[in-house]
């Protein structure tokens, strides 16, 4: 069993080698490690939450809410202290939060975790707050960490005695810096699962076959296959040890992903265009003018002659006036770049809402082989 197990650490030290004596001899032009293209199936964040009582507040909480109310009723009770029938206190010293975290991939009981608490109900700023005790749920309503600690709040929010406020930034939510203590341990199932699945941030059938192909060329058989844009499929001995170790590999195989589709990005709501290298114009002529019309309107005043019965009037006055801005047309050839496509635009005057209906001609003309997304 020992010598197996020297045997296959052997080998994977050869193929660590190999790797770095590639990438000192030669590295592909925008090659990229396959960590950086995407995740392990079940190697990812789970989140968690929670609801909890901020207390300490300088007045800003939330009064007589019935959700502060409940909750401080809640946390009397663990220490035998019980509020009489009837009695709702004002508590303007605390507020009802929500505590949110995220849970890394291979926490151990006993990590701590950065937590975000934001006010529920009317609560106008926690600065100054503490958070109590609040336990974290993940979605299957099991507890994963305990919360507490003193809140670092950004913002902050000031109100007069006639009404008049000023706010900084948002003073009703804050964060804890290693507010919370992890209880239990989440089970990736990664060294127990049929394969290893390797799952691209963005699917691309061609950089699926070029990870498979990285990863079968690195170790010199065919363990990895794609299955589909986005997920490689990697046959891997059972036993955390063993995987741990050739998921390391993997992660530092350097590849070469696939150049990115031709995309026009359009934001309409703030006129911001982006356009990417890919994108190509087939022969086109652009002409791009201004057509402005104005009309002015200068009543005057006419006065009766003296000592006539004649009434002051007023007489209407107007001017139309036509100003249209001459702009030359623009010839595209064949196969024209990003640059050009720039150069052009800039040439014509064109501000980014005309770009926008420019780019929309050239898409329906059919000299624009891109997909236009419009946000």
């Amino acid at each position: 069993m020992e010598r197996a197990f020297m045997t296959r650490l052997l080998q994977y030290v050869l193929v660590l080698v190999g790797l770095t004596v590639a990438s000192l001899i030669t590295v592909p032009a925008h090659a990229e490690r396959i960590k950086d293209l995407g995740t392990f199936q079940g190697v990812r964040p789970n989140q968690l939450t929670g609801y909890g009582l901020v207390v300490g507040l300088a007045g800003t909480g939330d009064d007589s809410l019935d959700y502060a109310t409940q909750g401080m009723k809640g946390v009397v009770a663990r220490f035998g202290l019980t509020l009489p029938q009837g009695i709702n206190p004002a508590l303007k010293n605390a507020a009802a939060v929500l505590v949110t975290a995220d849970l890394p991939a291979f926490s151990k009981p006993g990590q701590r975790l950065d937590v975000t608490v934001s006010a529920l109900g009317k609560a106008k700023s926690l600065r100054g707050g503490t958070l109590i005790m609040t336990p974290l749920r993940g979605a299957d309503n099991e507890i994963y960490a305990m919360a507490q600690g003193n809140l670092a709040v950004g913002g902050l929010g000031v109100s007069g005695a006639d009404g008049s406020q000023v706010s900084v930034n948002i003073p009703s939510a804050g964060r804890i810096p290693g507010g919370a203590t992890v209880e239990r341990a989440v089970a990736t199932g990664f060294d127990t699962a049929p394969t290893l699945t390797f799952n691209l941030a963005e699917a691309d059938l061609t950089t699926a076959l070029r990870v498979a192909d990285g990863i079968n060329r690195t170790f010199g058989d065919q363990r990895a296959q794609a299955t589909d844009a986005v997920s490689v499929n990697i046959a891997a001995a059972p036993g955390a040890t063993d995987r741990i170790m050739m998921m390391g590999m993997i992660e530092n195989i350097e590849i070469k992903p696939a150049d990115a589709a031709a995309k026009v990005i359009v934001n309409a709501r703030t006129g911001t265009v982006v356009i990417n290298g890919a994108v190509k114009i087939h022969p086109a002529a652009v002409a791009h003018g201004k057509l402005t019309v104005s009309v002015n309107e200068s009543p005057r005043i006419v006065q009766p002659a003296p000592f006539s019965r004649g009434q002051t009037a007023m007489e209407p006055s107007s001017s139309i006036s036509i100003d249209q801005e001459k702009k030359p047309m623009v010839n595209f050839k064949g196969g024209a770049s990003l640059t050009d496509i720039v150069k052009a635009v800039n040439a014509i005057g064109a501000s980014p809402a005309d770009m926008v209906a420019i780019l929309e001609a050239l898409k329906q003309a059919g000299a624009m082989k891109a997909e236009l997304v419009v946000l």
